[in-house]
């Protein structure tokens, strides 16, 4: 495992010395996506309440009935309308929390929700794939970055490693973890209590304070891996507080 993290990352012959390499999703790619999604979805609204109405029992039936009063083309127009001004919405709110990866030689910058957070080469050991997140490694072997990331994979690899940086396609930790539960032993002073606090955050769906807790676990030594309803630990031994 150790022998892979420090390999010789690959070099891309087409990167020059010293010049950085700037990765970041489209505004408008993903504005005008979801207003394409939301669009649709007015559309087929009419359609799918009319369904409703033709079933002998449907929740709902009330709302149905008044939107289907609405004469067309009135009715679609406005439930386009609407469903063109959500996906606007949400396809702004995505945008702005879309991450941005700048890449040079001596550091790492992750950019997300007008936050800017710089990595020197000296504090990152390896960046690895988690599902839909961006995970960077330091050397004692603590997370320093957990992110959402919608950039095309091979081209953020491509990067990373033409930079001279590790990359490995899963955690190189991954078997060291085990899986959580109330009283599992060999976890620092406080952790346990952490760890009830962030399961209840994760089935309230309180995506922040899950967030929040992960980096209280973290000052701890204990790194935190979801899968689905469950959380897995791994202690570091020897970490210094993030």
């Amino acid at each position: 495992m150790e022998e892979a993290r420090n390999a010789p990352a690959r070099k891309n012959p087409r990167t020059q010395a010293g010049q950085a390499t700037e990765l970041a999703e489209s505004a408008w790619a993903i504005v005008l996506f979801c207003v394409a999604c939301g669009a649709v979805a007015g559309a087929l609204l009419p359609l799918l309440a009319r369904l409703l109405l033709a079933l002998p029992w449907a929740p709902l039936e009330g709302p149905a009935e008044l939107l289907t009063s609405v004469p067309e083309p009135a009715l679609s127009l406005g439930t386009i309308a609407v469903g063109v001004l959500g996906g606007l919405l949400l396809g702004l709110s995505a945008a702005h929390e879309s991450l941005s990866v700048h890449v040079c030689d001596t550091h790492v910058t992750l950019t997300i929700r007008d936050s800017a957070r710089e990595f020197t080469r000296e504090e990152i050991s390896v960046f690895f794939r988690d599902g839909r997140q961006l995970v960077l490694l330091a050397p004692d072997g603590l997370e320093r970055a957990r992110e959402h990331c919608g950039l095309n994979w091979r081209r953020l690899t491509d990067a990373l490693t033409a930079h001279g940086y590790a990359w490995e396609e899963q955690d190189p930790y991954h078997a060291e973890f085990r899986r959580w539960v109330p009283g599992t032993p060999g976890l620092p002073a406080g952790a346990d209590a952490l760890l009830q606090a962030r399961a209840r955050a994760r089935e309230d769906e309180h995506a922040g304070e899950a967030r929040e807790l992960r980096g209280e676990l973290l000052r701890l030594g204990v790194v935190v891996r979801d899968e689905e309803r469950r959380q897995y630990v791994r202690v570091v031994t020897g970490s210094r507080a993030a």
